[in-house]
C-alpha cells in the first residue's frame, strides 16, 4: 500500500514522499535523505530509524505560556473523546505513511485523552491500541518506543514517582501499568522513562534522598512487571536538566549513568539522548552522546534542537548538518544505537499553521541527517580524522604512558620519569585543523 487514509484524508493533495536526489526541485521530495542507500555497511534507513513524535506531530496545535494554538487539528472535531483519537490516528499514519518513516513514538495519553476513572481510562486505551495494531499491521510502521505522560496531569505538580504523597505515587504507578500494557501489545521495540517533574523546586520541602529512591524503586517495578509480560526490548532514560522543575533528577548522561550503577539498573536500561536537552545543561549534543557512548549505554535519541537566544526546550527540527555530522561521527564510532533510533521530538514553530508544513519540517531534518551520515562516514574512512586524533595520544601506545595505561607505574616512578625527561615539548592541539576537516566534508 503505497499510503493509509481513514474516511478522510487530511493532508489532500500531498503523496508518498521520494527520494529524487540534489537536483530536484521538487518540495515534496527527499534530496539526501535515500533509505535504500547503503554507507558504512547498513541503509540509511537501518542507520537511523527515523520515528515520528505523535505529540508534538498531532496533539500539538502551537500553544504557548502566551496565548492558544493558531494551528487548527481537523482531527480533534469530534465531540466524543474515543473518535477524536481514531480520527487523529488515522491522520497520524496517513503522514507517518505518506513520509515513508518506519516507526513512531507516543506518550499514553496522545493516543486517547483519560477518562473519569481508572477502568473507563484502561477501556479507552485499548480501544485505541486494537486500532494502533491495525493500523501498524496495515502499513508496517512499528513502534520504537512508547512512555507514559507523568507530568501534565495537575496531580503531578509535586511529582510523578517522586511525588511526596504515596496516593499520588500510585496513580504514577497505574499510569505507568498502562503505559507498558500499550508498548507491549503493540510490539514495541523500547519504552522511555523522561521524568518530566522528577525533581524539586526548593529543598527546604524535598527529603532528596527518600525520592530517588522512591524513583529508583518505580523504575525496578516497572522493569520486573514489563519482563513478566514477555517485554525483551530496552528501558532508556532521558536526560534534562531544568524545566519544569528548578533541579531534574535526570540532569545528564553522567548524572543518569551514576544512578543507573547506585542502583544496579545498567543491565536493562540505556539512555536516550536529546539534543536541546544536552544545551540546556551547557552541554554539545555531541558530548552527551559520547557520555553514553562511552558507557556503552548509548539506546536511542530524541533529534531536534534549542534555539541559543532562548533559554528554554524549543524543540525545533534539526537542520544545522555541520552539528549533526558532529553527532553522527561519534554515532558511527559507537556502532550504532542499542535498540532505538532518531525520533524527531520536533515541533511546528508557532506561525507554521498549514497542513503542509509537517512536512516540510520532516523531509528537511531526514535530509540533514543523511547528509551528515555520509559527511561522517568520509571523515572516518577517507580523511587524516582517525589518524590525527590518534596521534594525539601515541605516547601512551608504547613504553611508560603503555605502562601507566595498564596501571603498572607509581606516583614515585611518575616524579622519576619527570625528572628524567625534563619539561615537555609543547604539542597543539590542532583545533582549527579538525574544525576544516568537518567542514569540508560537509556538502
Amino acid at each position: 500500500m503505497e499510503y493509509l487514509t481513514g474516511d478522510q484524508e487530511y493532508f489532500k493533495g500531498i503523496g508518498k514522499i521520494r527520494y529524487e536526489g540534489p537536483e530536484s526541485d521538487n518540495p515534496y521530495a527527499f534530496k539526501f535523505y535515500d533509505e535504500n542507500r547503503k554507507v558504512a555497511g547498513k541503509t540509511m534507513k537501518e542507520h537511523f530509524r527515523f520515528a515520528v513524535a505523535y505529540w508534538h506531530s498531532f496533539c500539538n496545535a502551537g500553544d504557548d505560556p502566551f496565548g492558544a494554538g493558531p494551528r487548527p487539528l481537523p482531527w480533534e472535531q469530534a465531540k466524543d473523546p474515543v473518535e477524536r483519537a481514531r480520527n487523529k490516528m488515522d491522520a497520524a499514519f496517513e503522514f507517518m505513511s505518506k513520509l515513508g518513516v518506519p516507526f513512531f513514538c507516543f506518550h499514553d495519553i496522545d493516543l486517547v485523552e483519560e477518562g473519569p476513572t481508572i477502568a473507563q481510562t484502561e477501556k479507552r486505551l485499548q480501544t485505541l491500541v486494537d486500532y494502533a495494531r491495525e493500523k501498524k499491521d496495515a502499513s508496517g510502521i512499528e513502534l520504537l518506543w512508547g512512555t507514559a505522560n507523568l507530568f501534565n496531569h495537575p496531580r503531578y505538580m509535586n511529582g510523578a514517582s517522586t511525588n511526596p504523597d504515596f496516593g499520588v505515587v500510585a496513580q504514577a504507578g497505574a499510569q505507568l501499568k498502562r503505559a507498558l500494557d500499550a508498548t507491549i501489545a503493540l510490539d514495541g521495540h523500547n519504552y522511555v522513562f523522561w521524568g518530566g517533574r522528577e525533581g524539586y523546586m526548593s529543598l527546604l520541602n524535598t527529603d532528596m534522598k527518600r525520592e530517588v529512591d522512591h524513583y529508583a524503586r518505580m523504575l525496578e517495578m516497572a522493569r520486573d512487571y514489563a519482563r513478566k509480560q514477555g517485554f525483551k526490548g530496552n528501558f532508556f532514560i532521558e536526560p534534562k536538566p531544568m524545566e519544569p522543575t528548578k533541579a531534574q533528577y535526570d540532569f545528564d548522561a553522567s548524572t543518569v549513568l551514576e544512578f543507573l550503577r547506585h542502583y544496579n539498573l545498567t543491565d536493562d536500561f540505556r539512555l536516550n539522548i536529546e539534543a536541546n536537552h544536552a544545551t540546556l545543561a551547557l552541554h554539545t549534543f555531541q558530548h552527551e552522546l559520547q557520555v553514553a557512548a562511552n558507557a556503552g549505554m548509548l539506546g536511542s535519541i530524541d533529534a531536534n534542537r534549542g534555539d541559543p537566544q532562548n533559554g528554554w526546550d524549543t524543540d525545533q527540527f534539526p537542520n544545522n548538518v555541520y552539528d549533526v555530522t558532529e553527532a553522527m561521527l561519534v554515532i558511527l564510532e559507537a556502532g550504532g544505537f542499542q535498540g532505538g533510533g532518531i525520533n524527531f521530538d520536533a515541533k511546528l514553530r508557532r506561525n507554521s499553521t498549514d497542513p503542509d508544513d509537517l512536512f516540510h519540517a520532516h523531509i528537511g531534518a531526514m535530509d540533514t541527517f543523511a547528509r551528515a551520515l555520509t559527511a561522517a562516514d568520509k571523515i572516518l574512512h577517507q580523511s587524516e580524522y582517525p589518524g590525527l586524533k590518534s596521534k594525539r595520544y601515541a605516547s601512551f601506545d608504547s613504553g611508560p604512558g603503555r605502562r601507566f595505561e595498564n596501571r603498572e607505574l607509581t606516583l614515585e616512578d611518575l616524579r622519576g620519569i619527570a625528572a628524567e625527561k625534563g619539561e615537555p615539548e609543547l604539542k597543539s592541539g590542532k583545533q582549527e585543523y579538525f574544525e576544516n576537516l568537518v567542514n569540508y566534508y560537509v556538502r
